[in-house]
């Protein structure tokens, strides 16, 4: 009787024991501090069933003109991503956001260092944005990969005192 209970029990144990894994976590250094984010946004290949957090998202103080570095796990590094600006002019004019070049599998990118054009541009904040399969058009004719999951970064930009 005792005998049955176990292996009753062994395949429940299996799987609790088995979820999916863990979405993958992006690292942000600046200015001499780190922070690791989880995606605010991760889908499937179809940028569709979504799991969305917009409070995972991280803060950093980042000087003007100051880079900001950004690690990407294998899963991101091995997969098509991006990464995504705004940031402000020293007369405080907010540019046109851009974007990074497109990193993909044949040369996998584990790390991109963000500079911005100017030593006294400031940096409001950083997407990275691992793009899916599915694409959808544009009002320029162009065409866009859907992104299926994004890593967000907040600028703080407060004067240290």
């Amino acid at each position: 009787m005792r005998r049955a209970v176990v292996l009753t029990a062994l395949p429940l144990l299996l799987a609790t024991g088995c979820g999916a894994p863990p979405h993958p976590e992006v690292t942000f250094y600046a200015d001499g501090r780190t922070v690791v984010v989880a995606p605010t946004q991760y889908c499937d290949l179809d940028s569709e069933n979504c799991d969305v957090d917009p409070s995972a998202a991280g803060v950093l103080r980042v000087r003007p003109g100051k880079p900001v570095q950004i690690s990407v796990p294998a899963q991101l590094a091995d997969s098509v991503w991006a990464v995504a600006f705004t940031y402000r002019d020293a007369a405080g004019v907010t540019q046109e956001p851009m974007r990074s070049k497109v990193f993909t599998p044949n040369n996998p990118q584990h790390a991109y260092t963000l500079q911005l054009p100017n030593d006294t541009d400031q940096l409001e904040s950083v997407e990275v944005q691992q793009l899916g399969t599915r694409i959808e058009g544009s009002t320029t004719a162009a065409v866009d990969f859907v992104a299926r999951g994004t890593w967000v970064l907040s600028v703080d930009d407060r004067q240290r005192g």
